[in-house]
């Protein structure tokens, strides 16, 4: 049996809003929190003594991470390369430049030749040999439409059809090596995409209009011993029948308050031709905790509000306090005495919302000082509106068309 650890989304790098600055290190504690988890990962494949590791990408929040950022990601899968474990590095789509074009930040590690290191930015297969025996990898790394097809092939085309193009363009490459496995030995599809199934979180909104959807039949081959999936933030194995196994394992640490209620890990995997074992492994990360109070028809809206924050136990939380109160009862908060009662969380934001036609609920992270870009302070604004959940993925993507002409095409297959 060939053992596998695979891992996938790390976005080490991502919300700093969430995070404060450690006196003693100067650094962002959410990036600490993202290299404390990507460690125990690392030490479960030292542990165990895995003969392979498989990343299924998106290491970093964007293309270009900070230098510090990049050291921090390195120096934890550097202690691979000294183990001699084997490890595979796909590209997805927050690692790619501009949806593909310019190549990807970690192409860096084919280019120093990191000894036993395969970067996964094309479709291809990879033999590799392990202290267990050979297993073949099958990289797909994350495609956009402008990967597979020119404008002038979509033109005049419905979104219906232009989907159904992308999957039998698709469906061609991924046949033609199939054909070239050898089927004596393990294979293991490695892919960054979005499966026609899944149940989506985060990524809902990081990846609109930057890719398309891919149907489950064609992951689930004969060929195939487990299918290492990535990009869907919530672990899932999209395959009942578990033959072979379609794992999106999930990323390793809460990006948001949209994942606030998922567990956070990896997998485990014994493999054989034509057997596969493998085991969800969670993670002990940061709590992310709502708090919503309906002040509205209370008499002491004050008081009823400091119960309602000390019935949870937020010590070292990352913190949502969101309350509802009429315009007439703004006057009866003490903003003080909330954040006297806020003190042990680890970072807490503050959002009253004002229960009348004409107010608008205040997001905190949208200041006038804040310094978000366009598509960030979209996406931050649409995460805090519920009523707009099932369009919000239709705004990005209209507004992403505004912004850039990336690739011609209005919609994404959402």
């Amino acid at each position: 049996m060939i053992k596998i650890l695979h891992l996938s989304d790390i976005h080490i790098g991502s919300g700093f809003c969430h995070g404060k600055i450690n006196p003693l290190t100067g650094l962002n504690t959410r990036l600490e929190d993202f290299v404390k988890t990507l460690s125990v990962c690392i030490d479960r494949a030292l542990s165990d003594n895995v003969d392979l590791v498989l990343f299924g990408g998106d290491a970093f929040p964007n293309a270009t991470p900070a230098p510090y950022v990049q050291e921090a990601f390195a120096n934890q899968f550097r202690r691979l390369v000294d183990a001699g474990i084997p490890t595979v590095l796909l590209v997805g789509n927050h690692d790619q430049h501009s949806q593909g074009l310019g190549g990807a930040s970690l192409n860096i590690y084919r280019t120093l030749g990191v000894p036993g290191f395969l970067v996964g930015d094309t479709l291809t297969t990879h033999r590799i040999s392990t202290r267990s025996g050979d297993i073949q990898v099958m990289t797909l790394p994350w495609l956009t439409r402008s990967t597979l097809m020119t404008r002038q092939e979509t033109h005049g085309s419905s979104l219906a059809e232009v989907n159904q193009l992308l999957t039998d363009k698709l469906e061609i490459a991924i046949e033609g090596e199939i054909r070239r496995l050898d089927p004596d030995i393990p294979t293991v599809l490695l892919a960054h995409l979005m499966a026609d199934n899944a149940t989506l979180g985060a990524e809902r909104l990081l990846a609109v209009g930057k890719g398309f959807t891919i149907p489950l039949s064609l992951l689930t081959r004969p060929c195939f011993d487990y299918v290492a999936l990535g990009h869907v933030h919530k672990h899932q194995n999209l395959n009942k029948s578990n033959d072979p196994p379609v794992i999106y394992p999930g990323s390793i640490e809460r990006v948001d308050f949209s994942e606030e209620k998922e567990d956070k890990g990896y997998v485990m995997i014994d493999l054989a031709k034509g057997k596969t074992n493998w085991e969800f492994c969670p993670l002990s990360v940061r709590v992310f905790r709502t708090i919503e109070i309906d002040l509205s028809k209370q008499e002491d809206p004050q008081t009823a509000l400091l119960k309602g924050i000390a019935k949870y136990d937020i010590q070292d939380n990352v913190v949502r306090l969101i309350y509802k109160l009429r315009p007439e009862q703004l006057d009866l908060i003490d903003n003080s005495s909330l954040h006297h009662a806020l003190t042990t969380a680890h970072t807490y934001t503050i959002q009253p919302e004002l229960i009348s036609q004409l107010a608008k609920p205040r997001i905190p992270e949208l200041n006038a000082s804040s310094s978000i870009d366009p598509m960030e302070a979209l996406k931050t604004y649409l995460n805090n509106r519920e009523d707009l959940k099932e369009i919000a993925p239709f705004m990005l993507e209209a507004a992403q068309n505004l912004l850039t002409d990336d690739e011609g095409i209005l919609l994404a297959s959402y």
